[in-house]
């Protein structure tokens, strides 16, 4: 949501801080607040002004109307704050529906004055601009200041002068107050302004001689606004409102919608409640709320709550598992329900989310069985049939009692199921799956239709509408397709030469619009290019078809309209932070008409001024927070419309006669699935965005399809907050609507609820009675618009009009045509297995496909919490064995004792060489890398496997020295060019050490030493080198460890494993070596000739 309530504390906090005004503010900073565990001594020592001053005290709890309710003790001293604290702190309090506890409070300093020195000020955001209202009288009398007070509209990007709010404002304040009253209200207009306030009111605001005094404040701030405001805001807390709980659980599925681009919602509203909720969208989670409610389960319903915008497997896990969590904590009579519901999806996995549910429910098994929890399931999208199958398959395994319903059920019956008002069938209906549409078996295969269905010319005019009332005239003819320089916006949007630019590299949304537009026979694609700030101007690749094409992509918005003057739409995925700008970057260019805006969260402030430069443009914009629209056989914005299994499901590749509008991306998927089921299908569906101040409304879409002559009927599908469907009512009422209108808003439930509940969609809140649900589908009754008894109904409704429009001829059926067949993605023909294909590679050690990174089996966090260290991971990594914790302290040792031998050995020079050479620490360390072989370094695996050999074959040191003798072999790991017997190597005692306290066994090892003592005896220096002592040991450790058997330890000798750990341990000394001659700033480096021996045939050197 946007615009969120703060506590009295946080906006005076803010309003003393950066106010800016000549009249002087009193009492600033001046407040204590008081909980159940308050210190009152450290208290008075932080606020000694409390010891001293005559006191207010009130709850700060986002209470309406505390002065006339007795809840603020006035006038006394601490003693007596103390007192009156004593009756209702902690003590549980009705508020209107509201029953809560009292636990928060504020104790200002007592402001002694006059009724005439009170004032009423309110400042309040609407899609115009802001109001600035002021009466002059104040306090808790203050009445109805709607009908009374002064009010002004400070329009978008205008300033708000001291001289305006003096004419037209201070009309009744006394002259020797106005300039301080003027000064004051600006700084507060400015302050609100600055800090994105939606809403900001002070009643009373006391003006005496000494200065203005603010002594009761309320306020909202644009949440969404907190990556531009966080310097000034800090850490915002945000209340609940007064009556429900905060808990825990809402805080940490907050905390995962924050790190998350998907939207993670959920409000607790009666733990104790047996039915449970987990729905797939915005739109969605409130049209099952109102279906709970309607069907008398408001008692019972424990939460609120939606997931969307394509969750993770994970987070969808996580989600999960909270609900389940709290459901399955206390027992429920009659046990209880999970309603796992959602509409048709427009580019959400379903089957991936669906894991993520099923691992929860796996996990919560045992708990779900003890509670008696029987679980429904309604869902559509990409890959639901997957999605359906494992619900279907968990609820078997584990015994649940699991319902699963697909796009064959009306979305809301699963609600009459699960509160045993719908019987529940044994065996629904099984939809086509995916391949069936798009793998067809023959070339003539039709798509599912019956002749009912009608395929209307865009350009085709027909007279036969019977309209109920004369039309008044709109939109002149002239603007009806383009928009003309005074800023009036086209009534056609979109037609079969639609070309459009895509900002931001979304390669499947684009992809899908193409088979969108190849399935509905056009003959170019409607994207023409793609604009990406972040890469060089290139081509990308996409398929029409069968054929493979090329599509530019340009890194600024100038070069893309200059080469493509065609395009007339812009598609944005720009993020919240970005799309600001980069949509009014757009409406520099006069070609574009069309903006949609698919990102969530823009700051209410800079979407007003969006629309406020959209209309002086005449441009459309539809969103932000939207998935877009679509016209069938003509044009869909990005993901609108799902998959292509739902595009033909749903006919959305022809046009039909029914044109909707609506809030929710993911309803209006529904809405196509409804209206094809019960008419001929849609002409045109567009969805406005859930934000509170969508670009465009749905009166300008409802008057662009009165004007259209292809559309026949409307379906609009509204929801609370906002008063946009009264403009409806007018339009049917004054006879500028004449085509059947079929409206529902959604919402209905919160006039149930007890507390404020904010729904899903940023401008779902009703801020005044005429915002309800209820009253707007009241109004719209009784303007004569068809208006169904719930949304349940509304499919029924919809069939009726369509079929008296059919019975009086004004539209006429005609034969379904079969659209092309579009191959399937390879990608996605695999993820819904259809195919199979051998893989490239083939891994057994790491995964990183996942929400984490496994090591062999091992996810990273569980290597870290066992603090395993770089041993640990390279025994998960190199022998994909957890080894014991003495094994992986050795092979640390063995890393750290191969680290480096000095500049002098060939692999470090080679580095040093490369180095001065002004190679890069890649070439450099790679140069010193290739010469370990047998002659350097690489003696581990040469050592490891004739020491084993000789042993396990039973030959007896002397005789194995006597053979590598004979052979004229050397043995190797034996000898070195410094180290003897009389100085020995401090890095083989280091370990040998370590081995022989914590090995269990040291055959190899025990064999070898034996083998140095005949060696030594020759010649002092043929000493077991620190190569050949960690051939031995490794052997050793991977025979006795008991984590390999005999053959497994013999492999990774053979396959090179024990010439890594030099390798690795090496890498560390050359990568040091490279730094060192890069620090030292050491130039080229040149062989001296004295240390070269020319050695030339005499007959060349005459």
């Amino acid at each position: 949501m946007s615009a969120k309530a703060i506590s009295e504390q946080t906006g005076k906090e803010f309003l003393y801080k950066y106010i800016c005004t000549s009249a002087a503010v009193q009492n600033r900073f001046r407040y204590a607040t008081v909980s159940a565990d308050t210190d009152w001594e450290r208290l008075t020592q932080d606020h000694p002004w409390l010891l001293t001053e005559r006191l207010v005290v009130k709850p700060d709890q986002l209470i309406k109307r505390r002065g006339k309710l007795g809840l603020v003790g006035v006038d006394l001293d601490l003693q007596g704050v103390k007192e009156w604290l004593k009756q209702r702190l902690m003590r549980e309090t009705t508020i209107g529906k509201a029953k809560g506890i009292l636990k928060n409070f504020l104790i200002e300093p007592f402001v002694p004055h006059s009724q005439e020195e009170e004032f009423y000020t309110c400042i309040y955001a609407t899609r115009e601009g802001d109001y600035v209202v002021f009466h002059h009288e104040g306090g808790v009398e203050v009445g109805d200041v709607d009908s009374k007070a002064q009010r002004l509209l400070v329009g978008v990007d205008e300033k708000l002068t001291e001289d305006a709010v003096t004419e037209q404002l201070l009309i009744h304040v006394p002259d020797e107050k106005k300039e301080v009253l003027s000064s004051f209200i600006v700084g507060l207009f400015n302050l609100y302004e600055d800090l994105y306030f939606t809403y900001l009111e002070i009643n009373p605001l006391v003006v005496t001689g000494e200065g203005v005094f603010v002594l009761d404040m309320a306020a909202k701030i644009d949440a969404t606004a907190e990556f531009i405001c966080k310097p000034k805001w800090g850490d915002v807390e945000f209340p609940p409102p007064f009556g429900r709980e905060a808990y825990p659980e809402e805080a940490y599925i907050a905390d995962l919608d924050a790190k998350s681009g998907a939207s993670l919602k959920l409000t607790l509203l009666n733990p104790r409640g047996r039915i449970w909720t987990m729905v797939a969208g915005g739109g969605a989670s409130v049209v099952y709320s109102d279906t709970i409610c309607d069907l008398g389960g408001v008692d019972e319903l424990a939460n609120y709550g939606e997931y969307s915008g394509a969750p993770s497997e994970q987070q969808t896990y996580d989600y999960a598992k909270t609900i389940l969590s709290l459901m399955t904590r206390e027992k429920h009579p009659d046990g209880k329900v999970l309603i796992i519901g959602g509409s048709i999806a427009n580019f959400t996995n379903v089957a991936a989310t669906f894991k993520g549910i099923v691992r929860a429910i796996k996990d919560f098994q045992g708990p779900l069985k003890e509670n008696e929890v029987t679980i429904f399931v309604r869902r559509g999208g990409p890959n639901y049939q997957e999605g359906l199958r494992v619900m279907g398959e968990v609820g078997k395994t584990t015994g649940i009692p699991i319902h699963v319903f697909g796009t064959e059920t009306h979305m809301t019956a699963i609600v009459g199921m699960a509160l045993g008002h719908r019987p529940i069938p044994n065996q629904p209906p099984v939809a086509a799956h995916t391949a069936n549409f798009l793998l067809n078996s023959s070339s003539s295969a039709a798509t599912p239709a019956t002749s009912r269905t009608a395929s209307f010319s865009e350009h085709k005019l027909t007279n036969d509408v019977t309209p109920a009332k004369k039309a008044k005239p709109g939109v002149p003819a002239e603007l009806q397709s383009t928009a003309d320089k005074s800023g009036a916006k086209a009534t056609t949007l979109f037609s079969k030469h639609t070309k459009a630019l895509v900002w931001g590299m979304q390669t499947r949304a684009v992809q899908g619009m193409l088979d969108f537009d190849y399935v509905c026979s056009r003959e170019e694609p409607s994207v023409a290019a793609m604009v990406y700030p972040f890469t060089g101007d290139h081509k990308q690749k996409f398929y029409w078809g069968h054929k493979e094409i090329l599509m530019p992509v340009y890194k600024n918005m100038a070069d893309a309209v200059k080469k493509h003057p065609e395009v007339d739409v812009l598609i944005s995925f720009a993020s919240l932070r970005s799309a600001f700008d980069s949509t009014m970057e757009t409406m520099l260019y006069p070609q574009i008409h069309t903006i949609a805006i698919i990102a969530e969260g823009i700051p209410e402030a800079l979407t007003r001024k969006l629309i406020k430069t959209a209309n002086e443009k005449g441009v459309t914009i539809i969103g932000p927070a939207t998935v877009g629209g679509i016209k069938p056989g003509c044009f869909k914005i990005g993901n609108t419309g799902g998959m292509l299994d739902n595009i033909l499901a749903s006919k959305l590749y022809r046009p039909g006669s029914v044109a909707y509008v609506s809030r929710s991306g993911g309803m209006s998927n529904e809405l196509n699935n409804i209206i094809s089921r019960t008419t001929d299908g849609v002409y045109e569906g567009v969805a406005i965005g859930g934000d509170r101040y969508p670009g465009s409304t749905f009166m300008d879409h409802v008057l662009r399809y009165q004007d259209t002559p292809g559309v026949k009927m409307i379906v609009v599908l509204g929801e609370i907050g906002g008063t946009e469907e009264y403009k409806i009512c007018e339009g049917v009422k004054e006879g500028r609507i004449t085509k059947p209108v079929v409206c529902w808003c959604i919402g209905t439930c919160a006039t149930m609820f007890s507390s404020e509940v904010q729904f899903g969609h940023a401008g779902a809140c009703a801020n005044q009675a005429s915002e309800t649900a209820v009253a707007k589908n009241q109004a719209l009754r009784e303007a004569g618009v068809f208006v169904p008894r719930s949304f349940d109904e509304l499919g029924d409704i919809i069939r009726t009009v369509y079929d008296d429009l059919v019975a009086s001829g004004v539209i006429i059926p005609a034969q379904e045509v079969p659209p092309p067949t579009v191959p399937m993605d390879y990608s996605w023909a695999r993820e819904l297995g259809l195919i199979r294909k051998p893989a490239s590679f083939m891994t057994s050690i790491c995964d990183e496909r996942g929400q984490e990174l496994i090591y062999a089996g091992m996810p990273i966090t569980e290597v870290f919490k066992e603090e395993m260290g770089l041993g640990g991971v390279l025994g998960l990594l190199w022998f994909q064995r957890r080894l014991p914790r003495y094994a992986c302290q050795f092979i640390e040792m063995c890393l750290m004792v191969t680290a480096d031998h000095g500049p002098a050995v060939s692999g470090a020079h080679n580095t040093i060489v490369c180095a001065r050479a002004g190679k890069d620490l890649i070439s450099s360390l790679t140069s010193g890398l290739l010469t370990i072989g047998d002659r350097f370094g690489g003696a581990l695996d040469a050592a490891a496997k004739q020491f084993s050999k000789a042993f396990d074959s039973g030959m007896l040191p002397m005789e194995f020295v006597n053979k590598m003798k004979k052979d004229g072999k050397l043995i190797m790991g034996i000898g070195h060019r410094v180290k003897s017997i009389n100085n020995p190597d401090m890095r083989v005692q280091i370990l040998k050490d370590f081995v022989k306290q914590h090995f269990p066994a040291t055959q190899l090892l025990d064999y070898a030493l034996d083998v140095e003592k005949i060696t030594t005896s020759k010649k002092p220096n043929l000493i077991l080198n620190v190569d050949g002592f960690i051939g031995v040991a490794f052997v050793d450790l991977l025979r006795t460890c008991g984590g390999f058997t005999r053959d497994e330890a013999d492999e990774f000798v053979e396959i090179g494993a024990l010439n890594g750990i030099f390798v690795l341990g090496r890498s560390m000394g050359f990568i040091g070596h490279y730094l060192d001659q890069k620090r030292l700033k050491q130039g080229l480096y040149r062989h001296p000739w004295d240390d070269i021996s020319y050695v030339l045939p005499e007959h060349m050197s005459m």
